[in-house]
This record gives C-alpha cells, sequence and structure tokens, in this order.
C-alpha cells in the first residue's frame, strides 16, 4: 500500500535522525507491547483519512455549483401573487337561456262545415273574452237553408192543430153514435204524429241554426290572441287546421334549458328573474313545471318559469334566466385567476415544488365576490391571482400570498 509504505518510510527517518536503531516490526515492544501490529494499524488507519478526506473534497467541488445553479434559478424565478379561495357558502344561482311562450296556448280553427271568410274581427295582441267571435264565414246559403226549414216547422204545427180540433170534433160525435171509438183511435193517432212531426222540425231547425252559428270562429276562453293565421276571402274548413293561437288568460312562461347537474336542483316554487333579449327589464316568475324527462342528445331539461302577462314579454323571444335553488360550499375566485382556451376554462396553482401546474376547472355564476368555481378546486390550492397568461405550466416562481 502506497500510505503505508509512505509511513514507514518517514518512521525509518526519524529513527535514523534520533539515532535509535531500526527494528523489525515484530521485534519492537513499545510498552511491553509488541510494536508490529500497532504500526500497522496505524497505517491503515492514516490510509482511511487520507481516503475520506480526498472523497469530501471531491464531493464539495461538485456540489456546490448544483446548490449555487439552484439558488440562481430560485433567485431568477418571477414573482407571482396566490390567493387561497377556500370553500365559501354562496347563494346557488343557474343562469339559464330559453324561450318565452304561452302557459297554455290554445290553438283555434273552424269548427263548422266552412267556407269563405267574409271577416276578421281581431289581430294578434287582442284580448279576447270566452265566446268573442274572432272570425266570420259566409252564412248566405246556410241562412236560407234555416229559413226553409224554419217555414217547414210552421207546416208541421199547423197539422198539428188539424189533427187535434179533428179529434176534438169527433169526440163530440161519440155520444151521438155518428163516429165509432175505431175512428176515435185513428183521429187521436194522426194527431200524435202530426205533434211528432212537429218536435222533428223543430229540433231540425235547431240543428241547422248551431250549424250556422259554427262558421263563425269564436274564442274558446278569455286570453290573449298571439297569431292570426287567416284573411277575408279565405276558404276555410275543418282541413285548414289552426287560423288563431291564444295564450289562456294571457299567462305566459319562459321554458328555461338547463343542465342536467342543474335540473336535479331544480323544485317547484323557486324564484327566478328573467330578462328578455334587447331590453334591461327584468320580471319576476316561479318554476311551475320541472320537466320529468330529460333531452338523449343535448343533456338539457326544461323548468318552466310562470310569468305575469307584460306587453314587453313577446311569446316566440329569447330571453335569460337567473334561478335561486338554495345555498351551496364552492370555492370564488376574482375573474383575474381565470383563463380559457379552445380546451375550456382553467387556473393556474403554484404545487408544493413552487413550479406552475395547470388546473381545469367549472365556472359557475358570476356573484359580488367573484366568480363560483363549481368543480376543480378543493379550496385549498395556491391559485395564481393575476398574470396567468404569462405562465406556463412547470414554471418556477415565487408565490406571495395576497392578503
Amino acid at each position: 500500500m502506497v500510505g503505508e509504505a509512505f509511513l514507514l518510510d518517514k518512521t525509518r527517518q526519524t529513527e535514523t535522525i534520533t539515532g535509535t536503531p531500526p527494528a523489525t516490526a515484530e521485534g519492537l515492544e513499545i510498552d511491553g507491547a509488541p510494536r508490529g501490529p500497532r504500526r500497522r494499524g496505524r497505517l491503515i488507519a492514516a490510509g482511511v483519512a487520507v481516503v475520506a478526506l480526498l472523497a469530501l473534497g471531491w464531493g464539495v467541488m461538485h456540489h456546490k455549483p448544483a446548490t449555487d445553479a439552484a439558488a440562481s434559478a430560485k433567485a431568477q424565478a418571477q414573482t407571482v401573487t396566490v390567493i387561497i379561495p377556500t370553500q365559501q357558502s354562496v347563494e346557488a344561482t343557474v343562469v339559464a337561456s330559453g324561450v318565452i311562450a304561452a302557459k297554455r296556448e290554445m290553438p283555434v280553427g273552424i269548427a263548422g262545415e266552412g267556407g269563405r271568410v267574409t271577416s276578421v274581427l281581431v289581430d294578434a295582441g287582442t284580448w279576447v273574452h270566452a265566446g268573442q267571435v274572432l272570425a266570420v264565414v259566409d252564412r248566405s246559403v246556410q241562412v236560407q237553408q234555416v229559413a226553409s226549414q224554419a217555414a217547414g216547422v210552421e207546416v208541421q204545427e199547423a197539422n198539428a192543430r188539424l189533427a187535434q180540433n179533428n179529434l176534438d170534433r169527433a169526440r163530440q160525435l161519440v155520444a151521438k153514435g155518428f163516429i165509432s171509438k175505431a175512428d176515435i183511435d185513428q183521429l187521436t193517432a194522426t194527431r200524435d204524429a202530426a205533434v211528432a212531426q212537429v218536435r222533428v222540425a223543430r229540433a231540425s231547425l235547431g240543428q241547422m241554426r248551431a250549424t250556422t252559428a259554427r262558421l263563425n270562429i269564436l274564442a274558446p276562453a278569455d286570453g290573449l290572441v298571439l297569431t292570426r293565421g287567416v284573411e277575408p276571402g279565405q276558404i276555410v274548413s275543418s282541413g285548414s287546421g289552426t287560423l288563431f293561437r291564444m295564450a289562456k288568460d294571457g299567462q305566459l312562461e319562459m321554458q328555461a334549458r338547463l343542465a342536467e347537474v342543474d335540473l336535479a336542483r331544480m323544485h317547484e316554487g323557486v324564484v327566478a328573474t328573467v330578462t328578455p333579449v334587447g331590453t334591461t327589464r327584468t320580471f319576476q316568475g316561479t318554476v311551475w313545471q320541472v320537466a320529468p324527462t330529460i333531452d338523449p342528445n343535448t343533456r338539457e331539461g326544461i323548468a318552466r318559469i310562470a310569468l305575469p302577462f307584460d306587453p314587453a314579454l313577446r311569446p316566440g323571444g329569447f330571453a335569460s334566466a337567473e334561478i335561486v335553488s338554495g345555498t351551496l360550499s364552492a370555492p370564488i375566485l376574482p375573474e383575474s385567476a381565470i383563463l380559457s382556451d379552445e380546451k375550456g376554462s382553467y387556473v393556474y396553482i403554484v404545487d408544493a415544488a413552487d413550479k406552475v401546474v395547470r388546473r381545469p376547472v367549472k365556472i359557475g355564476q358570476v356573484t359580488a365576490k367573484g366568480i363560483i368555481v363549481r368543480e376543480g378546486l378543493a379550496g385549498d390550492e395556491r391559485v395564481v391571482l393575476r398574470a396567468g397568461g404569462f405562465l406556463n405550466p412547470g414554471d418556477l416562481v415565487r408565490p406571495v400570498i395576497s392578503h
């Protein structure tokens, strides 16, 4: 061994200088102990110490640059402001869009045999009452038929009176023996048949009058006329379809389309605020029906919001609604912390190693406190507050918590 030879040589030189004669490792004794084994142990220990010192020096030389590089990278990392949103109790509001429609829409068509329309008495937007005439159909032919049948009733009534007079005279002659009992029975039957013919004629007259009356197109109930699909001169019949559309009692609704998860939190009586497109006016309504089915293609359902009549609410128009569905616990972030791209909404969070991580989120409605994060955050993350657009996943940063 190099270290052992070096130490042995130094020992010999020392003995020569001091005048101590050299001795073999086997023959020397120090304080009564052999010198050979003890010298070998010291030489081995010295060699091990030298190797340890060399290894330590090599480690220090190579570790220092790595430590310096990490410290330099940390010093050069940009400073970002982060917030810890925590879970907050907020009023759960669902924002939805949909169309305004009649709550109970009534299609109105021709009830009679039809004919040529002579006049239309109402237009879209007109309030009408039950039984009010909406349009009149020509009835010149039917009027003559009614007059003819009325005359036929008079003929039958005259025949019935004549039969009754004949029966009365015959009864006066029975006692004198001029009329037999059989003749009386025959005259009674004639009288009864005449009376029955009068009833038949009157029934036919009533039928004709009802048929003629049905030529008019009438309102089936009180309400608002929504559409008018007939004009004077038009030929209509039972196959003409719907001529008018009405909203019963003028009641309207908004058919709000909701995602499946939002529809599950809806129930009757929930308050909603409806804003028609193109106006800033709002209208208060309540959910009166929740769809029992979900569209398999869109995974949406309809919540029907009852609204009072107002001229600003036009059936067929679009509107947005904010529906209050209770309270929930969720993180809330300022708008500056939420980013979006073609993949959807996301935030940047800073992990335990102070590196940036992209986290996809699903956001809810905007409140006075900020934007509700419905999915993606537990509330204890360090979320980048600003400058998220200048960061990339994996960037090393120096986070500073906002207070």
